[in-house]
This record gives structure tokens, C-alpha cells and sequence, in this order.
């Protein structure tokens, strides 16, 4: 797969869900009827980008949200359209699009509007999990949502949520071995995280247990390297599993090497530039769809503002991005990018622990640092 630390991405956040789960933290929010205007208004966000960052083709262009299943097959075409019409596309280009079960029926429309790769936001294959999990659809729309998508896209990834509150290694076995048999070329299993500001988060604030113990979930992360290692499906990251290169998230993996993307849509981040260019700016929009409005009805952009950040802030970010990846961080591309090495006893330390290895120009987390990786920066 070509590196993508040079390329160039572009993310579009779709805000609404039809439901929010009370697990979810993200910029989320009811549609309140402004889907047309704001299609409008991500459209001339992506014009006012295009005059900032030039004519550099797309490598990737991923919709996410909230719910981007919620919007129809002619507005995800005039989007990818516009972004071709603006950027190019390299050969190649991944056209992302995560999809909810219970939109199943859109999905062959997503394809012929351009989505070459369909995430499929399974999370569970079991009644009552869904429901724990706030999930608005059951497990037979799960099953038949993942056959739905393979039948009419050649790329799909299924993404599940494990160490959930009462989960056994057992049962979570079971149902990961399940989710193998159906022969996606990419899942992306994810730990049950409680955050703060979620529904979730109030709830456990008041003392109830909503995920696994620790020693559990431990116990559980390495079940599942182990279980998808086993079907062919190695981790090139953390939380995701591939069978094979061309089975990778190319836009996930502009993020993980450190590539450019814009983020249009309420909410979205984006990162511009590196230290080494005058400074790589990390970018966010307006969060709330009605400031995004407004604020692209006076400017042509729902920019909020942009920040620019210190060759060791940059550092940091890169190295907690790029040591994620199971091929590690390309220490040439961090030297090029940001003008600094690695701390040299910091690297020493965490080699004699046994943690990370530097091989081939590169540093990569060690199976026993995996379950680190957030705090090796």
C-alpha cells in the first residue's frame, strides 16, 4: 500500500442519528429538518478548502457521523462529485461510508453513487447486548445487513463493541467467531470506553458497572488478536484487523501515518500542513449544525477556527498516531514532518521493558506494549 504520511484526505461529518447511543460521545445530534441546507452548506465548506489547500488529489474521502446511512444516494453522489470536481482523485481512492443495519435498504444505492468500501456498524450480534447498548436495531438486521453489504460492495468492514458489563470470554468467542464466518476482509472490534459526557458516563457516575473489569478486558483484547490472527485477519492497528493490504482502511491510515485532511460537516477536525512547512495546523468546525449554518452563510466556511501547533506537539500526536499501527512509526517521516527525533531515553526505557523494538528505520509497539499504546507518547 502507498504511504500515505504526503497524502491528502478529506472527511465529511453527517451529524444526525435517529438515534444516540448512550455509549457515544461524538458530535451527534436529531435531524431538525436542516439535512438540505447543511448538504448545502458542506458543499461550499468543501469550495472555501479547496482555495486553502490547492489542487492536491484525494487520496480517501470518508463519510462518518452520527448516521451518514441516514442520507440518500443522490446527496452522497453530489458530495463525492464536488470533491472529485474540486481535488481529483488519486487512482485507487478510498470512498468510505459508515453504515447503520437499519438503513440496509440505501446501501446498494451508497455503491452507484461512488462508496467503494462500506463500515457496517454491527456492534453486536446479540439481542440483548444490542439493547444494553442502546442500539436500535436486533441481531437478525445485524446478520442480514453484513450479507447486504457484501453482496454489493467489495469492501466491507464490520465494527463490534466487546467488554461490555456481564460479557464472557465465552460468549464474546462465540459471537467474534461468528462475525469471521462471514468472510469480510476487515472488522474493527473496539473496547467498550465509558466517557464522561455520555449517557453511559452519567450512569456510571452513580455507580453502576456498564463495562468489564479491567483484568476482563485485558483478558479479552488479547482473545481477540488471538482469534482473528487465527482466521488470517491480522491487526495492522490497535482495534482493526485486515486480511490483507488492499483489505486496510486507507483513510484511517492517512490519519495513523500522519497525512493531510480537511474536515468539513459540524464538528469535524482536520489537520493541514507540518512543522517543517511553517506549522501544521489543526483545524475544527462549528459543532452545532445551526452555527455551521450560519457561520457558512457569512463566510462560505463553518470553520470555527484553526490552531497551530508546535513542532513537539506535532511530535506527539505523530507518535501516538503512528506507534498505533503494527508497522510502527516511520521515524524518517517524523524527522522530515516535525524537524525532531524521539527521546532517546525514553525509546532506551521502553526497549528494555520490552515494549517497543526499532527495526528497519521504524519503532513499533511489541505485543506485551499493545494494550499501552495510549500511553507510549
Amino acid at each position: 500500500m502507498k504511504p500515505l504520511a504526503d497524502a491528502l484526505g478529506l472527511y465529511i461529518h453527517w451529524p444526525f442519528c435517529a438515534r444516540i447511543c448512550p455509549y457515544c460521545d461524538f458530535n451527534v445530534y436529531r435531524p431538525k429538518g436542516q439535512e438540505d441546507a447543511l448538504l448545502e452548506a458542506i458543499l461550499a465548506d468543501m469550495s472555501h478548502w479547496r482555495e486553502r489547500t490547492g489542487a492536491r488529489p484525494l487520496a480517501s474521502i470518508h463519510f462518518g457521523g452520527g448516521t451518514p446511512s441516514l442520507m440518500t444516494g443522490s446527496q452522497i453522489e453530489r458530495l463525492i462529485s464536488h470533491a472529485e470536481s474540486l481535488w481529483g482523485l488519486d487512482d485507487g481512492a478510498e470512498i468510505g461510508l459508515e453504515a447503520n443495519p437499519n438503513n440496509i435498504d440505501g446501501f446498494a444505492d451508497f455503491v452507484a453513487a461512488g462508496i467503494n468500501r462500506l463500515s457496517v456498524g454491527v456492534q453486536s450480534l446479540d439481542d440483548a447486548a444490542l439493547k444494553q447498548l442502546g442500539r436500535d436495531h436486533d441481531g437478525p438486521l445485524a446478520r442480514q445487513a453484513i450479507e447486504r453489504a457484501m453482496a454489493v460492495c467489495d469492501r466491507v468492514s464490520i465494527d463490534m463493541i466487546y467488554a461490555r458489563a456481564g460479557q464472557t470470554a465465552k460468549s464474546w468467542e462465540a459471537e467474534l467467531r461468528e462475525i469471521l464466518a462471514f468472510g469480510a476482509g476487515h472488522i474493527s472490534p473496539y473496547q467498550l470506553t465509558i466517557e464522561a459526557r455520555t449517557a453511559f458516563g452519567r450512569r456510571a457516575a452513580r455507580g453502576e458497572q456498564l463495562d468489564s473489569p479491567d483484568d476482563l478486558a485485558a483478558d479479552l483484547f488479547e482473545l481477540t488478536h488471538g482469534i482473528c490472527d487465527a482466521h488470517g485477519l491480522s491487526a495492522y492497528e490497535i482495534s482493526n484487523h485486515a486480511r490483507g493490504p488492499a483489505d486496510q482502511s486507507r483513510h484511517n491510515r492517512l490519519y495513523w501515518e500522519g497525512g493531510d485532511w480537511i474536515g468539513v460537516g459540524p464538528g469535524a477536525h482536520g489537520r493541514i500542513g507540518s512543522a517543517s512547512e511553517g506549522g501544521r495546523l489543526a483545524c475544527e468546525a462549528r459543532a452545532q449544525p445551526k452555527a455551521y449554518l450560519a457561520a457558512g452563510a457569512q463566510t462560505g466556511s463553518g470553520l470555527a477556527g484553526t490552531e497551530a501547533l508546535s513542532a513537539a506537539d506535532e511530535r506527539a500526536e505523530r507518535i501516538l498516531m503512528g506507534m498505533r499501527l503494527s508497522d510502527g512509526l516511520e521515524l524518517e517521516v517524523l524527522q522530515r514532518k516535525t524537524g525532531l527525533t524521539l527521546d532517546a531515553e525514553a525509546l532506551a526505557r521502553l526497549t528494555g521493558q520490552g515494549l517497543v523494538e526499532q527495526l528497519a528505520g521504524r519503532v513499533r509497539l511489541l505485543p506485551a506494549g499493545r494494550i499501552f499504546a495510549d500511553r507510549i507518547s
